[in-house]
């Protein structure tokens, strides 16, 4: 009996993700995730390997800072049609073979470049990375929302964040290290590259979302466009410019700003997984000077943290579910913050092996939890009338502090005489720093979401 209760209620979790478009969105992550390991934790391993220093390394952060900003091209993807591209394979479709080729084609020039004989080249290969694969999760962000009905979006999330990690984490950055053991740091890069067809097939196998602008924004275009009309005195040309500027870069923007505790909620979407970016920046190096060898660093990660990190993903999900966005937020939060002393455990003990097992696992549990929690809370925040520019914007702010203020980790470390247990508490003091704010939230700005779908039920806002 209780086993059967038990199969029904596994069943009943599971029914969501029996939908074909959840397998497209696992695909679509794993073509977003894949990049990641390429511009962060393994290009660090490679660096260092090759005698770059530790402040350098964690300069190269400020080469991904296309993830904080991609939000100001965001609307141009929206708006703009490709020659051929769009015709062919429609709007989201057609962005998305675009930048899906131009990212292979990235990833197997950095895979040319060799950091001992130009830093300076590997940068520039990083950086044109950075663009192409922040360019392609604007463009699979908008087809994860446009693709699904409101009510998959939580499944749809979950889907598109296994497949991230199924591409950054288990085939990225462990897959990658293998590789690099194997055959060079090159040829892996090289491999990789290839990867990104995972997320060409899907696009190509998958259809292209119907879903038409909502009226709101039709309605707005169109009383801009009124007003902009009365200004006789400039040409026809011109007013036109200008309304689809406001439309598409000003609007999403002002709606925004016109909400209760709006600067709130971007102070705290900015620093709240900075504790997490500091560790992640350096753990890699970390790894290393503890004395572990690529292929044990790729066995751990592999075994212990992918199986953690995926869990904590599904209790995250469960965990959202159950005590709402911002109480899910908290705990999440609260955990990461944790988790990072077990690595001050590992720099104290050395090179053990079961710690080493700990601290990765529990870390990688944590960051699953957290992740899910954080987009769906992003995915609250956003207006369905400029969804795609809005997350757009609140998930390159969220990038900004681990991408801009990570690049002092190197530093930090330095500056601490090589004390990584030092190190990993500061981090994990810095984890907490958030959790005020978002108490803040919690007490005085309830859950977007849950905001939002009272007024709809009323008849809508005014």
């Amino acid at each position: 009996m209780i086993g059967q209760q038990l199969i029904n209620t596994l069943a009943t979790w599971a029914a969501p993700y029996r939908d074909r478009r959840m397998l497209t969105l696992l695909a679509l992550g794993f073509s977003s995730g894949l990049p990641a390991p390429l511009v962060f934790s393994n290009l660090s391993i490679w660096l260092r390997d090759v005698g770059v220093s530790r402040t350098d390394i964690g300069l190269f952060a400020l080469a991904a800072t296309p993830y904080a900003i991609n939000f100001l091209w965001a609307p141009l993807i929206d708006r703009l049609r490709l020659p051929y591209f769009s015709a062919r394979f429609g709007r989201r479709r057609g962005w998305a073979l675009f930048t899906q080729l131009l990212l292979l084609t990235a990833i197997a020039l950095l895979s040319l470049t060799h950091p001992e004989k130009n830093l300076h080249l590997v940068a520039l290969g990083v950086l044109f990375v950075t663009f192409v694969s922040a360019t392609q999760d604007i463009v699979v962000d908008a087809y994860r929302i446009e693709v699904l009905e409101p009510h998959q979006y939580g499944s749809g999330s979950a889907a598109a964040i296994w497949g991230w990690h199924l591409g950054g984490t288990l085939v990225g950055a462990a897959g990658g290290l293998y590789l690099a053991d194997q055959f060079g740091w090159n040829m892996a890069y090289l491999l990789l590259a290839c990867g990104v067809l995972v997320g060409m097939v899907a696009i190509l196998s998958s259809p292209e979302p119907k879903r038409p602008p909502p009226a709101e924004t039709l309605a707005e275009e169109s009383r801009a466009l009124a007003q902009l009309e009365r200004w006789r005195e400039l040409p026809a040309m011109l007013r036109h410019a200008l309304g689809w500027i406001y439309i598409s870069l000003i609007a999403p923007f002002a709606e925004f700003t016109r909400r209760k505790g709006w600067i709130w909620i971007l102070v705290f979407i900015f620093v709240f997984k900075l504790g997490d970016a500091l560790l992640g920046r350096m753990s890699g190096v970390f790894y290393r000077e503890l004395g572990f060898s690529l292929t044990e660093i790729a066995e751990v990660a592999k075994i212990y943290g992918f199986a953690a990190n995926i869990l904590g993903i599904v209790v995250g999900g469960v965990l959202v579910a159950r005590v709402g966005v911002l109480k899910a937020l908290l705990f999440s939060g609260l955990a990461t913050a944790i988790t990072n002393l077990t690595y001050s455990w590992l720099a104290v003990s050395g090179q053990s092996w079961l710690v080493f097992i700990i601290a990765l696992a529990t870390d990688n549990f944590t960051t699953g939890l957290v992740t899910v929690a954080f987009v769906a809370y992003l995915s609250s925040l956003c207006n369905s009338a400029y969804t795609a520019t809005q997350y757009a914007l609140l998930a390159s702010l969220g990038n900004l502090a681990r991408i801009w203020l990570s690049a002092s980790s190197g530093w930090m470390v330095d500056s601490l005489g090589g004390d990584w247990a030092l190190f990993f508490i500061l981090t994990a003091i810095i984890a907490l720093i958030g959790l005020p704010l978002l108490w803040v939230l919690m007490k005085y700005f309830p859950a977007p979401l849950q905001v939002r779908q009272a007024e709809d039920k009323g008849g809508g806002s005014s």
